[in-house]
């Protein structure tokens, strides 16, 4: 099956995915609820589309197309507040967070639904420890040649989107001392990772896929794990090293930054990509994991060692004219207080020390996500 021609879309448009956690309210454990979820949303009007995800203790959520940070919120808002209505019917407790901070992998059941059941036979076990939560942000390009460019010059910025949204630290019933645990999940998949320095979807359509395809490993996009994936049938570049935020007012940011930074990066701001950047790729991506904002990067051109806060708040600075034209200051307003105060996986270590229990901390988590 050849790869689709890349759609144009306009550039600088954003949608959001969002996987949510199913939680019974009983023990706040994982639920494998979904089936009864989707059934009774699908029964009146959904303000965005919502589907199932591989495990039955989760769904994802998908927002339309927007512009700026305004209409994008007030979709979020619409979603969350439906779902929370939904979840009250059903006595199941709806969250964000990147991992279930106890839940046992083991006990997850595959959703009953053919690409899940492949990929279930394909990687085993792993399928089902893919029971984890991660926000993806898709940005409009006017061509595939741009998505190219954009996943590539990108690349440096990738530990920013992972310490920002960083909400993962306890995993399997334990402090991982990771802020994002989540990654290292999604990494054990061997198509994960970077894509292939490749700068012309000529040659990315031609070449790389038409051979990978050929090997018989993949069948469309969708086999590909990478942080940064191209996704031809819309026309977008997709970032998916998120984890969940815990609200969706964060959520919103998070996608607002990505295109204020894709503007910058379009206009000539940033020196362009080249396959040396990815040497210190891995580096830099698993300081951003272990550490969150405390981490350290070195510049891929430079090869200075930087903070990773600094340079968070450096680069906040920098696109703040873009932001401002394409609506989205609030956004960078938001994340200010991040980079100071710290992240979503900061906050479930103070409320974990607060209230002494794991439980405790999945309530406070549901009560976020209700209340952002």
């Amino acid at each position: 099956m050849a790869l689709e021609p890349f759609k144009t879309s306009a550039p600088l448009t954003l949608g959001v995915e969002l996987e949510l956690q199913l939680v019974n309210l009983s023990n706040f454990d994982l639920t494998d609820a979904s089936s009864d979820m989707l059934h009774l949303l699908n029964r009146k009007s959904f303000p965005g589309n919502v589907t199932p995800e591989v495990t039955e203790s989760m769904i994802e959520i998908n927002t339309g197309i927007h512009t700026s940070h305004a209409g994008l919120l007030d979709q979020l808002n619409l979603i969350r507040d439906t779902l929370v209505r939904a979840g009250d019917t059903l006595n199941i407790g709806i969250c964000g967070g990147g991992t279930h901070p106890f839940q046992h992998w083991s006990e997850r059941k595959i959703f009953t639904k053919p690409r899940f059941k492949e990929v279930s036979a394909i990687y085993g076990y792993l399928i089902k420890q893919f029971t984890v939560f991660g926000q993806h942000i898709h940005v409009g390009c006017a061509s595939g040649d741009d998505a190219l460019f954009l996943l590539h010059a990108l690349n440096r910025y990738v530990p920013h989107f992972i310490a920002l949204s960083a909400s993962s630290p306890y995993f399997q019933g334990v402090d991982t001392q990771f802020n994002s645990a989540r990654l290292n999940s999604v990494f054990a998949f061997p198509l994960s990772g970077r894509a292939p320095f490749i700068l012309r979807w000529a040659d990315f359509e031609d070449t790389y896929f038409s051979k990978m395809e050929a090997t018989g490993i993949v069948k469309s996009m969708k086999d590909f794990y990478w942080d940064i994936r191209p996704k031809p049938e819309y026309g977008t570049i997709e970032l998916r090293v998120c984890d969940t935020p815990l609200t969706v007012e964060r959520a919103a940011a998070l996608a607002c930054y990505l295109q204020a930074l894709c503007r910058y990066l379009l206009m000539g701001s940033d020196a362009p990509p080249c396959e040396d950047d990815y040497l210190v790729y891995n580096y830099n991506r698993f300081q951003a994991c272990r550490f969150g904002l405390d981490g350290t990067l070195v510049h891929p051109k430079s090869h200075e060692t930087l903070s990773l806060r600094e340079d968070i708040l450096a680069t906040l600075r920098h696109i703040g004219p873009h932001a401002e034209a394409l609506g989205g200051m609030e956004a960078l307003e938001h994340l200010y207080p991040i980079v100071h105060e710290g992240s979503d996986a900061s906050y479930l270590r103070a409320r974990y020390a607060e209230g002494g229990s794991l439980e405790s901390l999945v309530d406070a988590a549901l009560g976020r996500f209700r209340n952002s």
